[in-house]
């Protein structure tokens, strides 16, 4: 399955500054973990641990710094990064928050317009901005949930994260392999958040899939799921089956059964 040209998945145009979030979502993170015992399991990233959690949500981040300071032009060859975890987990809130810092230094030198490879749609740097952002709020989450607490998403921030998932999920077949299997015979899928007039339309067609935006918003599609849409965010990351109370779905089982199978990374 080959993406199709990057412009036609383009959907909305986020107002929100990514890199300042980064920096804001890591404080809450580091609020969440700071106290906790870091062996505590994650139920949302199986066979983690907290410690495990925090340790990939740091390495990501210093990872796309490293990316974002060498203006990289082509896919890296490695991701090995200098880490600098300390000894003790007990010392891994502090490093976390040292990795927001990492990152705010390598966005502060770098213009998010310039062009750079990146493996989703949009070649530029703010790329990684946007990306840092959600793979933080996400892991975030997964703190929350570990913890017995309730993970909230303000609006904006998860409609603009449903936005990045489906624009960028058709160019990770690379390392999420099963996402090569979304096709079909021109079948939609409609994601409708309810706290606001949102909506997004998957079209899947027999050489891939993408967002369909200039679907009719009163078109019918072959199958909906609403909800808000930080329900429909953490949907779509495969923190709540379609099936969950605070969501709601119709149309066509299978086609839902068959993107949930093959979407997630």
């Amino acid at each position: 399955m080959k993406p199709s040209d990057p412009t036609q998945h383009a959907s909305v145009v986020s107002t929100i500054d990514h890199r300042a979030a980064v920096e804001a979502e890591t404080a809450r993170f580091v609020a969440v973990i700071k106290d906790a015992d870091m062996a505590t399991a994650v139920p949302s990233c199986p066979g983690w641990t907290l410690a495990d959690l925090v340790k990939h949500a740091g390495s990501v981040q210093r990872w796309f710094s490293v990316l974002l300071r060498a203006r990289i032009q082509e896919p890296p060859r490695t991701r090995e990064v200098g880490l600098r975890l300390p000894d003790r987990v007990n010392g891994y809130a502090h490093w976390l928050a040292e990795s927001a810092t990492v990152a705010a230094d390598a966005f502060a030198a770098t213009d998010p317009d310039l062009p750079m490879w990146a493996w989703g749609a949009d070649q530029h740097a703010r790329f990684w901005a946007r990306r840092m952002l959600f793979e933080t709020l996400l892991h975030r989450a997964d703190a929350e949930l570990a913890l017995g607490l309730r993970p909230a998403v303000d609006r904006p921030a998860a409609v603009d994260g449903i936005d990045e998932f489906l624009v960028n999920l058709p160019f990770a077949a690379f390392f999420a392999p099963k996402v090569a299997n979304l096709s079909g015979s021109d079948s939609t899928i409609r994601f409708r958040a309810t706290d606001g007039d949102d909506a997004w339309v998957v079209r899947l067609r027999p050489d891939g899939f993408g967002l369909d935006t200039a679907h009719p918003a009163a078109a019918a599609a072959d199958a909906t799921v609403r909800g808000t849409a930080a329900d429909l965010l953490f949907l779509l990351y495969g923190r709540l089956p379609y099936e969950a109370e605070a969501l709601a779905h119709e149309g066509d089982e299978r086609l839902l059964a068959h993107w949930f199978a093959n979407s997630s990374f």
